[in-house]
């Protein structure tokens, strides 16, 4: 359930707002499933964000387990492929704010040689609501706890919403990532970077 709520929310990146997004990942890394299974139906039919195929079996599968409504989930709207994403990407910010700060040594410390970990990169997006720094990180297991904690670390640096995408080694990726990822710098590697483990 984990794994899959985890996809479900990694496909929404970039569709539903950074603020509701880190909440409703927060809520899958500490086992507030019930919460997010009640949350997450309303805000997709609130903000009219439409799901594929796909993306509704893992809405299904993941929430209703846990008490999401049935009748919620039908009513969300349907897309026949994934959107591309409103944003534009860059290595650099923009504004010429260097990723070399606080938050770049504590994820350097945190996840360099960190066994399950791949690649860690960030990238800048452009878009809605301004600019703001991703953090996409490779991973081989633990993908909502992972994004859970280096939230938390993100927070406590002072990101009040931080954007970070934890992603399946080798998984296909949504148009939002594959963007996201082409337009990136290394931060640094874990123990598992081999070079293969994101497909770009």
């Amino acid at each position: 359930m984990s794994d899959t709520c985890h996809e479900l929310l990694l496909r929404l990146a970039g569709r539903l707002p950074d603020d509701v997004l880190w909440r409703f990942r927060d809520w899958a890394a500490s086992d507030a499933v019930v919460v997010l299974a009640r949350a997450l139906p309303r805000t997709l039919l609130h903000d009219r964000v439409g799901l594929t195929d796909h993306e509704q079996r893992l809405l299904a599968e993941a929430l209703v387990p846990h008490g999401a409504d049935l009748s919620s989930i039908s009513s969300v709207k349907g897309l026949d492929e994934e959107p591309e994403p409103g944003y534009t990407f860059t290595p650099e910010s923009p504004e010429r704010v260097l990723m070399g700060d606080s938050a770049t040594a504590v994820l350097g410390a945190t996840l360099r040689g960190r066994p399950g970990v791949g690649e860690v990169r960030s990238s800048w997006r452009r878009g809605p609501g301004g600019t703001r720094r991703l953090i996409l990180v490779t991973a081989t297991s633990g993908y909502a706890r992972l994004a859970g904690e280096l939230q938390r670390v993100l927070r406590a640096l002072g990101e009040h919403d931080p954007c970070v995408e934890v992603l399946p080694a080798g998984s296909d990726l949504p148009p939002y990532h594959r963007a996201a990822l082409a337009a990136s710098e290394l931060v640094c590697t874990g123990a598992e970077a081999d070079g293969h483990l994101v497909p770009v």
